[in-house]
């Protein structure tokens, strides 16, 4: 068996899916290891979380500076760390294309709906307003479009009729905790491959 795989963790936030990452490293159900974690806002609940378990943790600021500018700096930073996938969990900010371009085919995200279905913020909230029945998460790749890159895997959820959004946004986020490492780990044993948008395991 060779060296393990190393993960970049991008985060603006409290990052449970950060922390739900790292448990399943640690428990070594993930057989990789978190090479560097990032944020983009001090005071992150994540970074500090990070700095806790003895990670490598870096806040590297993007406010008052030009995406191009602030992606070339967390490029560099992921690059030096030498890792062979960027995760974002609940990372803020839309990346460039010349960030998407650094890392082919090499950078997921996790969204609390069934994509295409409700892009964006509050994607809980706009399930609830528009009525389904049937919510959920979705892993995909990161291309250069807001939660639009070819999909991993996905996990449903029920909508009750008693639901309003923390207690949706509740069950879907523990479907994401177990989504994005059994994602990870697809990605990571090479076992799927991209061909047009479609995501498939090799034969």
């Amino acid at each position: 068996m060779g060296p393990l795989k190393k993960i970049g963790i991008l985060l603006s936030g409290r990052g449970s899916n950060f922390e739900a990452i790292a448990d399943s490293v640690a428990a070594k159900r993930l057989p990789a290891e978190i090479a560097m974690v990032i944020s983009n806002r001090a005071g992150a609940a994540g970074l500090e979380s990070a700095k806790r378990r003895g990670l490598k943790a870096r806040l590297i600021p993007s406010k008052g500076r030009s995406r191009e500018e602030h992606d070339a700096e967390v490029v560099a930073a992921l690059q030096q760390a030498q890792v062979d996938l960027v995760c974002l969990a609940g990372y803020m900010r839309l990346l460039s294309p010349q960030f998407v371009r650094a890392f082919p085919h090499r950078i997921l995200n996790i969204h609390p709906s069934l994509l295409p279905a409700f892009a964006g913020l509050d994607a809980q909230k706009q399930a609830l307003e528009y009525g389904v029945k049937v919510s959920g998460c979705t892993v995909h790749f990161v291309d250069e479009h807001l939660d639009h890159g070819p999909i991993i895997l996905q996990k449903t959820v029920p909508v009750f009729d008693t639901d309003d959004g923390h207690s949706l946004a509740a069950r879907i986020l523990e479907q994401e905790h177990i989504a994005y490492t059994e994602a990870i780990r697809l990605v990571l044993s090479g076992e799927v491959e991209i061909q047009n948008r479609k995501v498939v395991r090799r034969k």
